[in-house]
Formats: C-alpha cells, sequence, structure tokens
C-alpha cells in the first residue's frame, strides 16, 4: 500500500466550465506540490452545462503547459478521492467574501471523515477572485468572446460559445417564415 504523500495535491470542483480563478489557483498550486491532480467531480444531483467529459478536457487544455499537473475524473466524496490519489493535502479554491463559511463547514466535515487529510485555501490572484463558473452561465448568452476571455482561458471560450448557441437553438428554435407559398 502506498503512503500518502504531502507532494501531491488534490484540487476538487465542478469546473464548469474551468475558469480564470480555477487557473489561477492551479498553476500557483503547481510551483507548491511536485504533482497536482485536479478532479473533475461528478455530481448526478447537479446540473451541469458541459458533461464530466467535456470538463475533463476542457481542464486538460486549459493546463497543458503545466507538466505537474494530471486531471481525472470522479464521483462521490472528495475525501475518498484524495485518498485513492494517496494525497494528503486538498486545495480548495475560494472567493473571499461568498465561500468562506460554506468552505470552512465543508472543511471541518472532511476533517471528521479523514483527519489525516488537511486543507488549504487558496484566493485566486485580485482581478480573478470575483470570477465564478455561475458568473460565466449568467453572462455567457450575452457577452461576446472578448468579454469572456477576461473570465475564461482561451481554449474554453469556443467550446463555451458552442454550448450557448446550442441551447439557445434548443429553447427558441428558428421559427419558419412563410416565403411567397
Amino acid at each position: 500500500m502506498t503512503e500518502p504523500s504531502l507532494r501531491i495535491a488534490v484540487y476538487p470542483g465542478s469546473f464548469d466550465p474551468i475558469t480564470l480563478g480555477h487557473l489561477n489557483v492551479v498553476e500557483r498550486t503547481a510551483r507548491l506540490f511536485d504533482r497536482v491532480i485536479v478532479g473533475v467531480g461528478v455530481n448526478i444531483e447537479k446540473q451541469t452545462m458541459f458533461t464530466a467529459e467535456e470538463r475533463e478536457r476542457l481542464v486538460r487544455e486549459a493546463t497543458t503547459h503545466l507538466d505537474n499537473v494530471e486531471i481525472r475524473t470522479f464521483t462521490g466524496l472528495a475525501v475518498g478521492f484524495v485518498k485513492q490519489c494517496h494525497a494528503r493535502i486538498i486545495i480548495r479554491g475560494v472567493r473571499p467574501i461568498t465561500d468562506i463559511a460554506g468552505e470552512l463547514t465543508m472543511m471541518m466535515a472532511n476533517r471528521r471523515l479523514a483527519p489525516e487529510l488537511e486543507t488549504l485555501f487558496m484566493i485566486a490572484d485580485g482581478e480573478l477572485a470575483h470570477v465564478s463558473s455561475s458568473l460565466i452561465k449568467q453572462i455567457a448568452p450575452v457577452a461576446s468572446e472578448a468579454e469572456l476571455a477576461k473570465f475564461l482561458p482561451p481554449s474554453v471560450i469556443p467550446a463555451l460559445m458552442a454550448r450557448v448557441a446550442k441551447e439557445a437553438w434548443a429553447i427558441n428554435p428558428p421559427t419558419r417564415g412563410h416565403l411567397g407559398g
């Protein structure tokens, strides 16, 4: 049995889609640890914009410049996934105001479930600290590619634009006009 390592950190999340804030946390974590595993969580009760496979691919594309980052999909509790990865460190990206209370509650629950694991909170750099996947989903239908580039890795924008167009088409299919006939 492999001993859990302090050289491996696991950053679990839904990444629906991955944002520049997420990427900032991954990049900074990659400078601190020998190996970073980004865990793309699958929650069957949660409606996501992208499938787990699509989210995993988008995270992989956004992190290709980082040699020590690995992307995996997981189901179940994050603490179980961290143990499967033989790690002892959970990275949680937090926004300064909105996330702290919920993340502290989760950290305490994780500590009860797996006292051998430690949680490290990372706040994205200043201009990215407010960015969330929820914000992206709100602005995506009306934002331009240039506007989305302020929040998303370049590789994510085409996938998001295509998904928004597809969903808009499904909600409001074009009506067939009468062309003189």
